[in-house]
């Protein structure tokens, strides 16, 4: 006797959270599924182990991972590099990151009181404009401002 129990893998799938084609039943126990009209019904044969859920099967990463390791044993040494510097780091991209460092070590100046709001405006205005070379650069000059005021 062939059931059609599209309807209770239908509600199997909405008890349990998962896909209709997730949903397994047991071969031997489908006149009890077959029976099985309610909630209650259905979660008892879940329990019974007569309505099983198949595992998720997702993308394995294997061949992801083989590359990844294979693209870290390979040498980014000097002698390996190709290109220009710009085609590895962007121009503006190191500009961008120069600048946020900068004006973080001005911050933290002006927190300390290191620096006077117009001194610090002023170098601001310097690291913004790219006059002020790098972090070392930048402690000479607040050194010279610090001569001047003293």
């Amino acid at each position: 006797m062939v059931v059609n129990l599209r309807a209770k893998k239908r509600l199997a799938s909405r008890v349990m959270g998962v896909g209709i084609h997730r949903i397994r039943f047991d071969s031997d126990h489908l006149e009890d599924i077959a029976d099985a009209i309610t909630r209650e019904n259905i979660r008892s044969l879940i329990t019974a182990n007569t309505i099983r859920k198949k595992s998720f099967t997702g993308t394995s990463r294997g061949r992801a991972h083989i590359k990844k390791s294979q693209r870290n044993k390979r040498g980014t040494t000097q002698g390996s590099k190709r290109g220009r510097k710009g085609a590895r780091v962007g121009k503006k991209e190191a500009y961008v990151a120069k600048v946020r460092a900068l004006r973080r070590l001005l911050r933290i100046a002006k927190d300390r009181k290191d620096l006077t709001n117009p001194e610090f405006w002023s170098l601001y205005k310097k690291v913004g404009g790219n006059t002020v070379r790098n972090k070392a650069h930048l402690r000479t000059l607040m050194d010279e401002i610090r001569v001047k005021r003293s």
